[in-house]
C-alpha cells in the first residue's frame, strides 16, 4: 500500500488545484490510468498512477491546493488490507493563487439519472463536473461517449464536443489577466533557474534540406491532407536518433551529477493560445516510425492548444527541440530547461546562395542551433552533435 502525491509536474511548479477525481474508492487501477485533474499554470494537467493497486481513498478534496509532494490519494496493491492511520494536515505553500475557468465542483456521488428524450429515461454515468458543465453548455449528455475508467462521461469529454474555442473565452472571462500572469510567472521561474544554476554554451550549424524535402514530396504525393508528414516530423526524428547516439545530451542534472536516459523521450515546444508555452514530451521517439510521430505531434498540439495534457508528458522530457519556423526567424538559441541539459533549435527553411567551386548555386537551408549545459558537454561534443542531425537530414529515408 502507498500514499499517491501530488507530482512534480515540471521545474516551474509548485502547486495545484485538485479539480476533478476520475475514479471512486474501490476501483481498480492501472499504472497509467488517469485518475485526477490538476489546474496548473498551465491548464487542466490529467494525473496518472504510477502503480497498479485499488483506489482506497481520497485524500484531498475537490478544490484543495496542494503543494508538490503533497499526499493526494491511498493506493492498495491487490490483495492489500487497508489499515487505517492519522494523515498529517498539508502544508500548502505560499504561492499566488491559480485562476480556474469555473467554480471548484463538488466531490464526485453516484451517476444520476439523466432524462434523455420525453418519457425515456437511462443511467448515464457522469462525473459532477461534466455534468454542471454540460448544463452550462447545452450539451446533451446522451449524445457523449464516455471515456473514464468505467465508461463514465468525463469533463474533457464534454469540452471536446463543446469545443475548446468557447471553454477558453469563459476562461477568460474570469481573469485573463492573472491567468496570463501566473503562466508568465511560471516561465520566468524555470528560466532565471536555468541561466542561474546552468553554466550554457551555444553553437549553430547550417543543414542542407533539398534532400529531404524531395523525399518528403514523393511520400506524400497521392496521399490525403490527414496521413501527410510535415517536415517538423523530420527534424524531431532526427535530433532523436542523434541523441541516442550523444548520451551527455539527453538526460538530467540532478543533485550535482548527470544522469543519462535510456530513452529518447523528446519535449516539443508549442505555444499555448492565448501566450505561454509548454513543452510535453513524446516517449521513445528514437524508435518511433515517421508515421506515427506525425500522429503523436498533431495530437500532443491538438491537446496542448485546448489546455488539455497529462502529467507525464510535461515530467519526462529528455531532451528538449523548439522551432521558430513559421515566424521568419532564422537561428533560434534556446534557454535549457531545467533539469534538462540540452535544447535543439530550428529556424525557418530558407533558399540561400552557396558558393561551390566557382559558382553561386541556390540552396534549401535551415540554421539549427544548440544551448548545451557545459557541466555535462562541451563545443567539441556539440559540434558533432549538430552535425549528426544535419546529416541525418541528408539520409530522409532512414529515419
Amino acid at each position: 500500500m502507498g500514499t499517491f502525491h501530488m507530482p512534480s509536474l515540471g521545474a516551474d511548479m509548485e502547486a495545484g488545484t485538485l479539480v476533478e477525481w476520475l475514479v471512486t474508492p474501490g476501483a481498480a487501477v492501472r499504472h497509467g490510468d488517469v485518475i485526477a485533474v490538476v489546474e496548473t499554470q498551465k491548464g487542466a494537467i490529467e494525473i496518472e498512477v504510477f502503480e497498479d493497486g485499488v483506489f482506497e481513498k481520497s485524500l484531498a478534496a475537490i478544490g484543495d491546493r496542494l503543494p508538490v509532494g503533497a499526499p493526494m490519494a491511498v493506493i492498495a496493491r491487490p490483495g492489500e488490507v487497508v489499515v487505517e492511520a492519522p494523515v498529517p494536515p498539508v502544508s500548502v505553500t505560499a504561492v499566488e493563487t491559480i485562476a480556474t475557468a469555473v467554480p471548484p465542483p463538488p466531490i464526485p456521488q453516484a451517476a444520476p439519472v439523466v432524462p434523455v428524450g420525453p418519457g425515456v429515461a437511462a443511467r448515464i454515468l457522469v462525473t459532477p463536473a461534466a455534468r454542471r458543465f454540460a448544463e452550462q453548455s447545452g450539451i446533451a449528455l446522451a449524445e457523449l461517449h464516455g471515456s473514464g475508467p468505467r465508461g463514465e462521461i468525463v469533463l474533457a469529454d464534454v469540452e471536446v464536443r463543446k469545443g475548446r474555442e468557447d471553454t477558453l473565452r469563459q476562461a477568460e472571462a474570469v481573469s485573463t489577466a492573472q491567468v496570463m500572469t501566473g503562466m508568465r510567472a511560471a516561465i520566468a521561474a524555470a528560466m532565471a533557474r536555468s541561466k542561474r544554476e546552468i553554466p550554457h554554451y551555444y553553437l549553430s550549424h547550417t543543414a542542407e534540406l533539398a534532400k529531404a524535402e524531395t523525399w518528403l514530396a514523393a511520400y506524400n504525393a497521392g496521399r490525403d491532407p490527414a496521413s501527410r508528414l510535415l517536415l517538423g516530423a523530420l527534424f524531431v526524428k532526427a535530433v532523436a536518433i542523434a541523441a541516442k547516439s550523444y548520451p551527455e545530451f539527453n538526460g538530467h542534472h540532478l543533485n550535482g551529477a548527470f544522469v543519462a536516459a535510456s530513452a529518447v523521450h523528446a519535449g516539443v515546444a508549442i505555444n499555448i493560445r492565448g501566450g505561454g508555452l509548454v513543452a510535453p514530451a513524446i516517449h521513445d521517439v528514437n524508435r518511433m516510425p515517421l508515421p506515427e510521430l506525425m500522429e503523436k505531434l498533431k495530437d500532443l498540439v491538438a491537446r496542448v492548444r485546448a489546455g488539455r495534457f497529462r502529467g507525464s508528458e510535461l515530467a519526462d522530457p529528455t531532451i528538449t527541440i523548439s522551432s521558430l519556423g513559421d515566424r521568419g526567424v532564422e537561428t533560434l538559441y534556446g534557454v535549457i530547461y531545467p533539469p534538462q541539459v540540452a535544447i535543439v533549435g530550428f529556424g525557418t527553411p530558407a533558399t540561400k546562395a552557396v558558393v561551390e567551386g566557382d559558382h553561386i548555386v541556390p540552396r534549401r537551408v535551415v540554421s539549427l542551433s544548440l544551448a548545451g549545459d557545459h557541466r555535462v558537454s562541451d563545443g567539441h561534443r556539440g559540434a558533432l552533435f549538430l552535425g549528426t542531425i544535419a546529416d541525418l537530414l541528408q539520409r530522409p529515408e532512414a529515419l
